[in-house]
């Protein structure tokens, strides 16, 4: 198994690659819709034509704030460090408990590390507010099971 703070900096570089591939995919997506909507003004179909335009403009505000969205995480993704923490559990520490290993960082789901696997979860979520302060031994209930904090670094 990698030393901790190895494992660290690969879940923080496991996240920021999937937020840079969604931001890819997001600006490949805007691309394409200013390109179909510059394609939309050059025909004049009437009805069909408004139509056509406002589907691609709310298809447009949609991946705008995906992008708003994709620049939140990357924020928060950026504040992160791969030094090994002290104290009660905050964003940028693994957790590990009896039940499973957590980064609480952004939601960027499951990540493999040497056939170990972490969720990268956000302190937001249901879970990330559970285990936010607490400390090693400290006992949790989740979806009525209960687990332990075996470590947080």
């Amino acid at each position: 198994m990698k030393d901790r703070e190895s494992c660290k900096a690969e879940l923080r570089e496991a996240c920021l690659k999937q937020l840079a591939n969604r931001r890819k995919a997001i600006d490949e997506r805007l691309l394409q819709l200013s390109k179909s909507l510059e394609e939309e003004t050059k025909s004049s179909a009437g009805d069909k034509h408004e139509t056509g335009r406002a589907m691609l403009q709310l298809e447009r505000e949609k991946a705008g704030h995906q992008l708003a969205e994709i620049e939140k995480l990357e924020n928060i993704s950026n504040r992160l460090s791969s030094a090994l923490a002290k104290g009660p559990a905050h964003l940028g520490c693994v957790i590990e408990t009896t039940e499973a290993h957590y980064y609480l960082a952004i939601p960027a789901g499951e990540i493999k590390i040497d056939n170990q696997i972490y969720y990268a979860i956000a302190v937001a979520s249901p879970i990330g507010q559970l285990l936010l302060g607490k400390s090693e031994g400290a006992s949790i209930v989740f979806r009525e099971s209960t687990f332990t904090i075996e470590a947080i670094y």
